[in-house]
């Protein structure tokens, strides 16, 4: 294959070279406003974070919203699961970025009431800038 040199593309900051800070702070606004939104089941402002058509790739099958409002708190419920109190981040790493899309590998992890892990999943998650909005397009995530 070639002997490649092997590089550190972040600084001590974590922050990748050649990522715009702006770009940056927009996507990851974007991803605490979902996780925010999905902690409390409000499926209006979860939404908001979405770009329409939106798509979810979760055990084997390709899921897509079409447009806002087809989502229900007992689906988003059913999609966490029985034990499930809330969940957060557990890495947020931009990958790849352009003036319009960012790939951010993610780890997310569910807890139950007593604060013990339920699951942590890896994902991959592609936010797009479209009409001047920031919003997930895309979902391929580890979970079930």
């Amino acid at each position: 294959m070639g002997n490649f040199k092997k590089r550190n593309p972040e600084k001590k900051t974590g922050r990748r070279k050649g990522i715009d800070p702006a770009i940056e702070a927009a996507v990851m606004q974007v991803l605490k406003d979902f996780i925010e939104a999905f902690n409390r089941l409000d499926v209006v402002a979860w939404e908001r974070t979405f770009h329409f058509p939106h798509y979810r790739l979760a055990s084997g099958r390709m899921a897509v919203l079409d447009q806002p409002g087809q989502q229900t708190v007992a689906q988003l419920r059913s999609l966490a699961g029985a034990e499930w109190d809330h969940s957060q981040w557990g890495r947020l790493r931009i990958l790849h970025t352009s003036p319009d899309k960012v790939h951010v590998d993610t780890l997310f992890i569910r807890y139950r009431r007593d604060g013990s892990i339920i699951g942590a999943f890896e994902s991959l998650y592609v936010v797009t800038k479209e009409e001047g909005r920031w919003g997930v397009k895309l979902r391929s995530s580890m979970a079930p």
